[in-house]
């Protein structure tokens, strides 16, 4: 499909076509000899795929399978194969989140705070409000900064690298020192790796990956612009500056079918299946109980212990604020 076509239809949008006319000068113009697609099954691979198709631009499409997805990914990845007539190279993990799990520990709450609790645990952390200076002795002393709140001492107003990002979530801890090894590794084996491996291996010269802006998770706030560079590799974020109705504004114009992820599951990810780090993911739970039970099973027996450790952990918050609210009360 011409350009000027994809200006007639994307008129009432702008951000649309500037999307298309940058990736047509990137993909068809800019002397790119292997240009690879990062997909997911999500709602932005779609749309990456439809772009990509209609600029009838020379691009291999890859599937990292982590070892945790949802059937209905699966399902859709042929869907899509089927009616753009292309093909989608499955790759598997080098460690699957299941033995990355077992082999390394079990994610917890976010990122920032597995590695920090799992760190901590691996230096034999006794769960004590000890001081900094005591703690800069035996310990690393990112950790020491973590546990003190010192980020925020450094121009950050409420730095995610800090305990009291998670309100209360110190006092948790002290009073529920973990039983189980916590650890953010997961995703290395499962996708970070391999992917790393794949662009070696195959000479990427241009890797094109579906993240937003707006998406406003740890993994989109560290990018800047649309373009940058990874492994040494040129990376290209097409979908970067599309807001949530930029997304349906493309949906509706060109037609683009999601997942029954979104469509029947009514979820608004994909990725790792009912990973703990989703703020909903007993609400997750529920709904592959009933859609894909076998699924179910598996998160179960994987993340099991981190569900009930952060259910603990929420029912610790709900507390603690009650607790405020009514010594507020009392002093009024």
């Amino acid at each position: 499909m011409k350009l000027n076509e994809i200006l007639k239809q994307t008129q009432n949008n702008h951000i649309i076509y500037e999307s298309f006319e940058k990736a047509d000068k990137l993909l068809n113009h800019s002397g790119y000899k292997n240009i690879v697609v990062s997909i997911s099954g999500g709602a932005d691979s779609d749309i990456m795929i439809d772009m990509c198709e209609r600029l009838e631009a020379k691009v291999h499409y890859i599937f990292f399978n982590t070892g945790i997805e949802y059937q209905a990914t699966f399902e859709h990845l042929d869907y899509i194969e089927n009616k753009y007539g292309i093909k989608i190279e499955r790759i598997n993990a080098l460690v699957p989140v299941p033995l990355g799990c077992k082999k390394y520990g079990i994610p917890f709450l976010s990122k920032h705070v597995s590695e920090f609790v799992g760190g901590l645990q691996k230096h034999d952390f006794t769960w004590e409000d000890e001081s900094y200076d005591d703690m800069l002795q035996k310990y690393p002393l990112t950790f020491a900064k973590w546990w003190h709140n010192k980020y925020r001492n450094e121009g950050f107003k409420s730095s995610q690298w800090d305990v009291d990002y998670n309100r209360y979530l110190k006092e948790f801890l002290i009073e529920n020192p973990p039983t189980f090894q916590i650890s953010k590794r997961c995703c290395e084996g499962a996708k970070k790796n391999v992917s790393k491996k794949y662009m070696k291996e195959h000479d990427v010269d241009l890797m094109l990956i579906g993240i937003r802006k707006a998406e406003g998770r740890i993994r989109a706030a560290k990018y800047k612009t649309c373009f940058g560079q990874q492994h040494g590799v040129d990376q290209y974020r097409p979908l970067f500056w599309y807001t949530n109705q930029d997304k349906e504004d493309y949906d509706r114009i060109f037609g683009v079918t999601h997942s029954r992820c979104y469509t029947e599951y009514g979820f608004k990810r994909t990725g790792c299946a009912c990973c703990p780090y989703e703020k909903n993911f007993d609400a997750e739970l529920e709904i592959i109980k009933e859609k894909e039970p076998k699924l179910y099973k598996a998160v179960n027996n994987i993340f099991g212990e981190s569900y009930e450790y952060t259910r603990k952990y929420r029912e610790f918050v709900a507390k603690k604020k009650q607790e405020e609210k009514e010594a507020k009360q009392s002093q009024q």
